[in-house]
């Protein structure tokens, strides 16, 4: 299976405990697709695969998102689950007390001015001093950096990212010690930093009102520490 590296991390815990193989890729789905067909020709299939702009893709006929076959396996999906006697809420519910609950936040401000994004990202990557990322986030350690816009991943032996180098546009991905995955990403179409952030709670971890205020806390101070949206004049999304 696999996903975009900015979607939510539910099948690489699907992947941990039922042993299938799964990776990320570059958001956008060219990548999946370019992905699904390398992989075709080692003899292996990918059954879904999904991004977290609403693209879903089940099998690997089409090589681009499918929401035509995907509905159809959706509605398959209900009856199914309608003869045991379960609604899809009931299932998702399922599926968190067995994989664990992954609460998610997406968002962006806006930045007319590309040099202050220029300035913006140069900060993060010398934050505490030359080459040096950040070591926390709203009080949480920082266990691993990846910046595919340099190629540097923290959490690899040789510190290199595995997904390829993207030099046209800034994306930082941030793991937290509690869990918590954090990516702050450029738009290559609108002047936006976006943000992802998701809680990835382990399987036993049910309180979903704690997991969601911890989750806002760092998506807070994600904002705050890291773009500074006053000191920059970035507009906020209302919500």
């Amino acid at each position: 299976m696999l996903a975009t590296t900015v979607s939510s991390k539910i099948l690489q815990a699907f992947a941990r405990i039922e042993g299938f193989h799964f990776e990320e890729t570059l958001p956008g789905f060219k990548w999946v697709g370019n992905r699904i067909h390398e992989l075709s020709q080692t003899g292996s299939r990918v059954i879904f695969s999904f991004e977290e702009s609403i693209g879903f893709l089940c099998g690997d006929t089409v090589l681009d998102k499918d929401g035509v076959s995907s509905a159809a396996v959706v509605a398959e999906m209900a009856a199914y689950l309608h003869n045991k006697h379960l609604s899809l809420s009931q299932q998702l519910h399922n599926i968190y007390q067995t994989y664990g609950y992954h609460v998610s936040k997406t968002s962006y401000v806006v930045c007319n001015d590309p040099p202050t994004i220029q300035r913006i990202f140069s900060r993060i990557r010398n934050f505490d001093g030359s080459g040096s990322y950040p070591k926390t986030c709203g009080g949480v350690q920082i266990v691993h950096v990846r910046d595919v816009t340099t190629g540097y991943d923290s959490s690899q032996p040789d510190l290199r990212s595995v997904l390829p180098v993207s030099r046209s546009s800034h994306m930082i991905t941030f793991t937290l010690q509690n869990g918590i995955v954090a990516t702050l990403r450029t738009s290559g179409t609108e002047p936006k930093i976006k943000y992802y952030t998701e809680f990835c709670a382990v399987p036993g971890q049910s309180e979903v009102s704690t997991l969601e205020e911890e989750l806002r806390k760092v998506t807070a101070a994600l904002v705050d520490e890291f773009l500074e949206p006053e000191k920059n004049n970035l507009i906020r999304r209302l919500v």
